[in-house]
């Protein structure tokens, strides 16, 4: 029975999935969809903790029960469980404290721990854990203490060496340098608010786990199945309680207390389930909340049987995906245009995605999309669904061409001079040529200047053209600007550019004043 209670469910390894997955990524970019998810594991992690914690509870209460049956066998292993129970929600209250005060240092005195302001604040974990209260150092002390304590009642040796592991507050080898850094360095230093609020809630959660199979080792060091077997329970444990529609419902029926040389039979909807183990699948029809439910029957030792009723809700989802454009809120034809994708519940390498008028492929995290041109786009994203390639969603993008770029002259260490104001002689004779770019803070795409024009005005207003040397201005252009005096200033006319669509643009003239 206590190996029940004890075993990981396929939920938290599939939270310890998400988060190793997010801190990758984190490592990568900390973009607004990163801190999302961030958020969402977050969430799913308090979600859990209140699930492992009730087991908990369930464990300490069978516990106390059997201590009062019978306070001479169990009475001490009562004892210890209860300090170590202690010991756990004292820990974990003290995660909460600093959660709290990481969140009170990036937003203010007004923090609210239900709605994170500046989650992407990268100093106020370091502030709070690195700081002159060490308050690092005391948790890193802290877990050391509760792990020594745990692993005082663990005797299984897979057990011992996995709480080792969850626990570990060993440093941290740097990849780059090959220097060890501390375990509260490595956890908090330049963490975002989010990533360091979701590093302790899975803190929290691998404490509570270790306090589960400590109570679980004293519970079974009373030898309390004897006194258990009274009062059986099935029950139903899914993989998810949340599926996408066209993906397989999976779930494990058990039964608490269960002879293995009996197996109890299962009954769905008045039919027997062939199945040795518990284990049963099917594929939902619908979408919405759902309902599970049948009964267990199992033979007893004088002949009889008895029945077990269990019942689990679970919901079905519409199969939905992210798509949506990083760096602009249309497609722009001739160039690369990168694309977020992301569907629910499915791995990247799951992912597949199509484009009509134009390419989509992936690379790296991102996919690229590409179109010559038209009026609309439209991207469609499947995934392979247990071997069936299924349709997610589909979306459809407006496609504009680019936009003119601004000419400007690059000048060495002073950045892109577009005109209007006094540059330096100096800077002017330095400078090779024309550039042109769009760089409006969206878009950042260099153009190739093919020609332009010089106009100078003499003593009597005379106009006096010079042309380019392609991009570069010409000998005779650079012995004009030789002869220019403070205060004077030319114009460059006529600049002709093509961008990566092909497309040849006239741009706008610039004015420039010689200082």
């Amino acid at each position: 029975m206590a190996n029940v209670h004890s075993q990981m469910s396929p939920r938290q390894k599939m939270i310890n999935l998400m988060y190793i997955v997010l801190t990758a990524m984190l490592a990568l970019n900390v973009s607004s969809d990163v801190l999302d998810g961030f958020t969402q594991v977050d969430e799913g992690l308090k979600k859990n903790n209140s699930a492992v914690a009730d087991r908990n509870e369930s464990i300490l209460d069978e516990l106390s029960l059997i201590s009062t049956t019978n306070p001479t066998k169990a009475g001490q292993w009562y004892s210890k469980a209860s300090q170590i129970h202690h010991e756990a929600k004292s820990l974990y209250a003290t995660i909460d404290s600093l959660k709290f005060l990481i969140i009170k240092e990036a937003d203010g005195k007004d923090a609210n721990p239900e709605e994170i302001k500046n989650r992407e604040n990268l100093d106020a974990a370091s502030i709070v854990m690195l700081g002159s209260s060490s308050e690092g150092k005391k948790l890193k002390e802290n877990v050391e203490l509760f792990k020594a304590s745990v692993l005082d009642y663990v005797t299984d040796s897979v057990k011992r060496a996995s709480i080792e592991n969850l626990l570990s507050t060993s440093d941290v080898r740097n990849k780059e340098n090959g220097l060890p850094v501390a375990w509260e360095n490595f956890k908090f230093e330049n963490q975002p608010v989010v990533a360091a609020i979701t590093l302790l809630s899975k803190l929290q959660n691998d404490i509570l786990y270790a306090e589960g199979e400590s109570l679980s080792s004293l519970l079974v060091a009373v030898d309390a199945g004897d006194l258990r077997v009274n009062e059986l329970k099935a029950f139903v444990i899914p993989q998810s309680k949340v599926i996408v529609r066209g993906a397989p419902y999976s779930v494990d029926i058990l039964l608490g207390a269960v002879d293995t040389t009996a197996r109890p039979e299962i009954f769905i909807g008045g039919r027997k389930i062939d199945s040795s183990r518990g284990h049963y699948q099917f594929f939902p029809s619908g979408a919405g909340k759902q309902t599970l439910s049948g009964y267990l029957e199992v033979k007893m030792g004088d002949g009889s049987t008895t029945q077990q009723p269990f019942s689990t809700e679970y919901t079905v989802i519409e199969p939905s995906a992210t798509i949506s454009p990083t760096m602009m809120n249309v497609l722009y034809a001739g160039i690369d245009n990168p694309i977020d994708i992301a569907v629910p519940g499915m791995l990247p390498d799951q992912i597949k995605a199509s484009m009509s008028g134009g390419t989509i492929v992936k690379n790296g995290s991102k996919w690229i999309a590409r179109t010559s041109g038209g009026k609309e786009v439209t991207v469609t994203v499947s995934a392979d669904n247990n071997g069936r390639n299924q349709v997610i969603s589909t979306h459809t993008f407006k496609v504009r061409n680019l936009p003119d770029p601004t000419a400007y002259i690059n000048l060495s260490g002073s950045g892109r001079y577009r005109g209007g104001k006094p540059i330096a002689k100096t800077d002017l004779m330095g400078a090779p040529g024309l550039e042109a770019a769009i760089d409006d803070g969206i878009l950042d795409v260099k153009f190739t200047v093919k020609e332009f024009e010089t106009v100078f005005f003499d003593s009597m207003g005379n106009a006096m053209l010079q042309r380019s040397d392609g991009s570069n201005f010409s000998s005779r252009q650079k012995e004009a600007f030789r002869r220019l005096s403070s205060g004077k200033r030319f114009f460059i006319s006529r600049i002709k550019a093509v961008g990566p669509d092909g497309k040849e643009r006239i741009l706008n003239p610039i004015e420039i004043i010689v200082n």
